[in-house]
C-alpha cells in the first residue's frame, strides 16, 4: 500500500501547526461550543478532501487543463507552502494574520469559525486540493480512490485529535516545539513537491526523461 498520499496530506494540512489558531479563535467558547467547532472543522476538512478526490479530475477536464500542467502548478504551490512552513507558518495560510482575524470578526456566528478560517484556508486550501487531485489521477481503480478518501478520514481524525488536545499540546510543545514540527513537515513537503513537479515536467517535455 502506498502511504505517500497520506504523508503528503498530513504535511500539507499539518493540524498541529493550526493548534495556536484554534486556541485563539475559541477563546471564551463554552466546552460545548468548542466541541462543536472541533467536529465541524474536522468533518469539513474531510469533505474538502473527498470532493477533491471524486470531482477534481472532472473539473480539470471541464476547463481543459492537462494533468501534467496541473502537476507542475500544484507542485509549485506545494513548494511555496513548504517554504512558508520552513519559516514556521501554516502551509495553507494564504492570508495574513490581520485578514484572517478580520474574517473571524465578520462571522455572524461562532460556529462559522470552524469553516472559515479554521478549515479554509488554514487546514485545507489550494495546496491540499491540488495534492488530492494529483493523487486521485494516479488511482488505478475505485478501491484505490476509496483509499485516498480514507486518507482524508485519517487527516480528519488527526485534526480532531489535535484540536481536542489543543491546550495540553500547546503547553507541552510550546511555541518553539510547534515551530520545529512545522519546519520538519515543511522540509518533507518540499521534497515531495519537487518530485511532483519533476513527474509533470517529464510528461510535458519527454526529452527531459531521456537524460
Amino acid at each position: 500500500m502506498d502511504y505517500k498520499p497520506l504523508v503528503t496530506l498530513l504535511a500539507v494540512v499539518n493540524p498541529l501547526a493550526i493548534v495556536p489558531f484554534f486556541i485563539h479563535y475559541t477563546l471564551g467558547f463554552t466546552a460545548e461550543q468548542r466541541r462543536r467547532t472541533i467536529f465541524i472543522s474536522s468533518f469539513s476538512a474531510f469533505l474538502v478532501i473527498a470532493i477533491s478526490a471524486l470531482l477534481g479530475l472532472q473539473i480539470l477536464e471541464f476547463f481543459g487543463i492537462s494533468l501534467a500542467s496541473f502537476q507542475v502548478g500544484g507542485g509549485m504551490l506545494l513548494l511555496t507552502s513548504s517554504l512558508s512552513m520552513l519559516n514556521a507558518q501554516p502551509a495553507e495560510s494564504r492570508s495574513n494574520a490581520a485578514e484572517i482575524q478580520e474574517t473571524a470578526e465578520r462571522s455572524a456566528e461562532r460556529a462559522s469559525i470552524a469553516v472559515v478560517p479554521l478549515t479554509i484556508p488554514l487546514l485545507t486550501g489550494p495546496a491540499t486540493m491540488s495534492t488530492v487531485v494529483i493523487f486521485a489521477e494516479k488511482a488505478r481503480n475505485f478501491p484505490q480512490l476509496l483509499t485516498l478518501i480514507g486518507y482524508g478520514l485519517v487527516v480528519a481524525l488527526a485534526t480532531f485529535a489535535c484540536f481536542t488536545a489543543a491546550q495540553p499540546i500547546a503547553r507541552f510543545l510550546g511555541k518553539t516545539g510547534i515551530n520545529v514540527m512545522t519546519r520538519l513537515m515543511g522540509l518533507i513537503l518540499a521534497a515531495l513537491a519537487v518530485e511532483l513537479m519533476s513527474e509533470g515536467l517529464i510528461k510535458l517535455f519527454p526529452a527531459l526523461g531521456r537524460g
